[in-house]
């Protein structure tokens, strides 16, 4: 699949929007997410996949996302290419704010129909897109706060590793969690750190962080990157279990780091229904049928004690 996603991005950049206008399909659903180098967006790939399926008929599908979260660049020129060659629809996971704003609105003078998902736009660009499905990410933060003051109690030093600043997810979830620690408890926070999205520049921040702050009785780590390469740096310093560690996603390797011990619990988004129901809804637009403006995709709060359980089964993956 990376393959094909790589073609599909370098005959964008080589060729730009008048040799893609010749390459378009009639019915072409094309999903742009944020990034093609996580688990997390397979997996909303998987259930466009299975929504596609199901719908049967003449749309075609094409899925594309940059090498990393922070090059919004090339995710801005993936939807104006594909506004240039004429698509039926567009299914997006904008990575920032308002750097893609100007392009839905391209979209939206094309008259061609807008489901973002996962991170909102910012405010008045309601206008340029017909629906939205995510994660209540202001919920999920307060989900993973919970989770840490259950833990730990509502006294001491907590950190907050966090990933792209300014990202619509990561303002409603990290400022959810933040809002709710300073509600609820007299918890000292550290951070915000930022990853960039990148595991290996959260594992370096949680190992420095751990090192400076020998008192930390708590640790949140905000997306799948972020929450890996926490656990990892927690797990080389010999503190599983003694640091109550929240992740936020659940690919495989963070539910082994639930199984261990090391993170006392994830908090899981519907990943597979983003991508699912993004596809199915502008399957709708296109056929103009009436849609929500917003969906909530869900969460839920996966531990070692429900990590078998149905209600953890079906959002992990």
């Amino acid at each position: 699949m990376k393959k094909i996603v790589t073609a599909l991005l370098a005959s964008a950049v080589l060729f730009g929007g008048v040799a893609a206008q010749s390459t378009a399909q009639a019915g072409e659903i094309a999903v742009i997410v944020k990034t093609v180098n996580s688990t997390f967006w397979q997996n909303v790939q998987k259930g466009a996949d299975a929504a596609l399926k199901q719908a049967g008929g003449g749309n075609t599908l094409t899925f594309q996302g940059p090498a990393s979260e922070s090059a919004i660049a090339d995710e801005v020129n993936m939807v104006e290419n594909a506004v240039n060659r004429g698509v039926a629809g567009i299914v997006l996971a904008p990575s920032d704010p308002d750097a893609l704003v100007p392009a839905v609105k391209k979209a939206w003078e094309a008259r061609i129909p807008v489901v973002i998902i996962d991170s909102l736009l910012a405010k008045g660009a309601e206008q340029y897109y017909q629906s939205y499905l995510a994660t209540d990410n202001r919920k999920a933060g307060e989900l993973a706060a919970q989770a840490l003051i259950d833990k730990v109690g509502t006294e001491g030093k907590i950190a907050v590793m966090s990933y792209v600043a300014g990202a619509g997810s990561e303002i409603g979830r990290v400022g959810g969690f933040t809002d709710y620690i300073k509600a609820h408890s007299k918890l000292e926070i550290v951070g915000p750190f930022y990853s960039q999205s990148q595991m290996a520049t959260a594992l370096n921040q949680t190992t420095d962080v751990l090192a400076a702050n020998p008192d930390l009785k708590g640790i949140f780590g905000a997306n799948e990157p972020t929450a890996i390469g926490m656990a990892r740096a927690i797990k080389q310093a010999g503190k599983s279990g003694k640091i109550v560690a929240v992740g936020f996603d659940g690919n495989q390797d963070l539910q082994e780091f639930v199984k261990d011990g090391t993170l006392a619990a994830i908090i899981v988004q519907g990943s597979f229904q983003m991508g699912e129901l993004g596809v199915q809804t502008v399957s709708k637009l296109i056929k103009k049928e009436k849609v929500e403006k917003f969906v909530d995709t869900g969460a839920v709060v996966v531990t070692k004690a429900n990590i078998d359980q149905p209600e953890a089964k079906n959002v992990l993956y």
